[in-house]
């Protein structure tokens, strides 16, 4: 594949002496930031970013090793990468599992694990030196950043300490690892001087934030601020975006967050991926707060916040997964209105603790058949809630922009995963701006409407 079309916050200048990197960045937006890191750091030190494998000095991959499809993909764009280049570094999640990057492809000249970005640098010193020209190592405070100008994603920490059955995340990214809350807020300043007007926060599991460091307090401006959710969410809230918390779990104390929702602090969203409802699968699963009434503290969110929206993944087909289970799923996400909701098929993941549990397979026609049933039912859920909006006057922040009609996305929509609101306009409108919208109407994922 070739290396993905992303900003480039800097001209295309020729440098005699710099050295060029094609990037390509695979995976989830933790991934994304730490690419990030990376081409900032490439910046810093003169390098220039290629948009193409072909003429560049050197191909560096950020590869996705959760599912066997995504390896898949990391394995095809390595491959892509030593035929249009012949110079590859890999690094990200499937370097944590180099015999399989080897075994398909034993020209790479370096595999780094992910997060390892001293052993990236290293590695492209080691086959591109740098160039020391000091108008190459200038970059702008906020750093390189792969997302549009509008909007960042905000890594608050590392690993995770859950222990899902499904997942191979601890073992590639390793247990929690927060950081202070002083260093995350420093980086949101940058952002929101730079021009960001909605901050994405992630991590592996965000309402954990703080437990590895026992909610330790750093110096942010003229007071202490503690390293633990509330706080941070507040912290943030005062910076005049908007804040989008992503990958939250239900536990108790996500509670104390709702009334700054209410209070427009931070954005009435949740992405909590929930995985499943029935008590059996989740046990199966090992998900964390499974035990929770869930269905019952979403109540009570909404009844602090009820301009709330949840989004949510969920897997069908996990080993041992009856009809019961699923119809119990089904009937949930019509109990829970979940107004934005992914469904996967289950896969083995190689590494998993779920090859091992000695459950009954699911049939692949029968994995088929439940993710077509549970999409036209979080379907039919969705074209109810978003027909709710139709009348209303909302705020929408503009993605795409072309003359007089644009692209946008409520307080309700994250980038990329949710849906969108299709815009219609008197004056030429701009890249994120954030306009009132009228909204004519609705369908079973976008809205439309006028800008006022």
């Amino acid at each position: 594949m070739a290396p993905p079309e992303f900003p480039t916050p800097f001209p295309e200048m020729p440098h005699m002496n710099a050295p060029r990197i094609s990037f390509v960045s695979l995976g989830c937006p933790k991934a994304l930031v730490d690419s990030e890191r990376i081409l900032t750091q490439l910046r810093a030190e003169g390098y220039e970013i290629s948009r193409k494998h072909d003429g560049a000095d050197l191909v560096v991959v950020n590869t996705c090793g959760f599912l066997d499809s995504a390896r898949d993909e990391s394995l095809s764009a390595i491959g892509t990468a030593l035929k249009e280049n012949g110079k590859v570094i890999v690094t990200g999640c499937m370097g944590a599992t180099p015999e399989l990057i080897r075994d398909r492809h034993p020209n790479v000249l370096a595999i780094t694990g992910p997060q390892a970005y001293e052993s990236v640098m290293a590695a492209v010193h080691e086959a591109a030196p740098p160039a020391h020209e000091p108008f190459l190592d200038l970059i702008p405070p906020q750093g390189v950043k792969l997302t549009p100008r509008h909007y960042a994603y905000l890594k608050i920490s590392e690993g995770c300490n859950n222990r899902c059955t499904f997942c191979i995340i601890p073992a590639l990214r390793g247990d929690l690892v927060s950081r202070p809350a002083a260093d995350v807020l420093r980086e949101a300043e940058r952002l929101v001087k730079a021009g960001v007007k909605e901050i994405l926060v992630i991590s592996q599991d965000t309402s954990a934030y703080g437990i590895d460091l026992k909610y330790q307090t750093s110096q942010w401006q003229d007071r202490d601020v503690r390293a633990k959710f509330i706080d941070l969410a507040r912290e943030l809230g005062e910076m005049g975006t908007w804040v989008r918390l992503h990958y939250v779990y239900p536990y108790p104390h996500v509670d104390e967050v709702i009334p700054l929702m209410a209070e427009g602090k931070v954005l009435p969203y949740l992405d909590i991926p929930f995985q499943h409802a029935s008590p059996a699968v989740l046990k199966n699963m090992r998900r964390p707060a499974h035990q929770e009434k869930t269905l019952e503290r979403i109540r009570r969110w909404r009844e602090g916040c009820p301009d709330l929206a949840l989004r949510s993944t969920f897997i069908v087909g996990f080993p041992g997964e009856t009809d019961e289970d699923f119809e119990m799923l089904l009937d949930w996400i019509e109990e829970a209105k979940i107004e934005r909701a992914g469904c996967f098929k289950y896969e083995p993941v190689g590494g998993a603790r779920s090859n091992d549990l000695g459950l009954p397979e699911v049939p692949a026609e029968v994995k088929e058949n439940r993710w077509h049933r549970f999409m036209q039912r979080q379907q039919k859920v969705s074209a109810a809630l978003l027909k709710k909006k139709v009348g209303k006057r909302l705020p929408v922040i503009i993605d795409e922009a072309n003359g007089l009609s644009a692209k946008g996305r409520t307080r309700y929509d994250a980038p990329e995963i949710d849906g969108a609101v299709h815009v219609s306009a008197r004056r030429p409108l701009r890249v994120g701006d954030i306009v009132t919208v009228k909204v004519d109407s609705a369908d079973a994922y976008d809205l439309y409407g006028q800008a006022a």
